[in-house]
């Protein structure tokens, strides 16, 4: 006589678990496809149902916000780092992530369109602005630049990365950019 072995519905008790499978599942197909990829994509790579999904993050901008949540952790810290250099490190971040991460700027521009609430743009410029102002102070950015100045160059980076053709030269391309404005961070 064989053992039935099939996994019973563990219910709530697989709700935290479910959870983090599917934020790390959403990370991988976001980044691999997209923003906009299928939820049913990240159900299957985090292998629970489409309903689990749902019940856990019922819409896409939800799980967006809940996936990108690190970024802005790591960001807040590197702001309020008081070394001049963090707005370096900082800037050089969110531009990394811009060129690897387009998702995370589709879900902004989704959030923007979707919630009311978001604020997105001013967190960001309440993070690069006193960044910004060390640095400047230390001589590491130039005296001009303002946070405004400093938002639409990241804008300008999010254009190339997604209308990139060839994205072998997509690096080269934003470092070139970068350089035109003025806004390239020290290698």
């Amino acid at each position: 006589m064989t053992a039935d072995v099939r996994r019973g519905n563990r219910g709530p008790a697989a709700s935290a678990g479910n959870r983090l499978a599917i934020l790390a599942a959403a990370r991988v197909v976001f980044a691999t496809r997209g923003y906009h990829a299928p939820l049913s994509a990240v159900a299957k790579e985090a292998g629970v149902s489409q309903g689990v999904l749902y019940r856990h993050f019922p819409t896409r901008l939800a799980l967006a916000l809940a996936v990108f949540d690190e970024h802005w952790t790591e960001y807040e810290r590197l702001a309020a780092d008081p070394d001049p250099g963090a707005f370096v490190r900082l800037w050089s971040l969110v531009i990394e992530r811009t060129i690897n991460e387009a998702a995370f700027v589709e879900m902004v521009v989704d959030a923007r369109r979707q919630a009311a609430d978001y604020d997105g743009a001013e967190r960001m410029r309440s993070l690069l602005g006193p960044s910004l102002a060390r640095a400047q102070a230390a001589g590491l950015a130039d005296a001009a630049l303002t946070v405004d100045d400093v938002m639409l160059a990241q804008r300008m980076v999010y254009g190339i990365v997604v209308t990139a053709v060839d994205t072998t030269a997509l690096r080269d391309q934003v470092r070139r950019a970068l350089a035109t404005a003025r806004l390239l961070p020290p290698a």
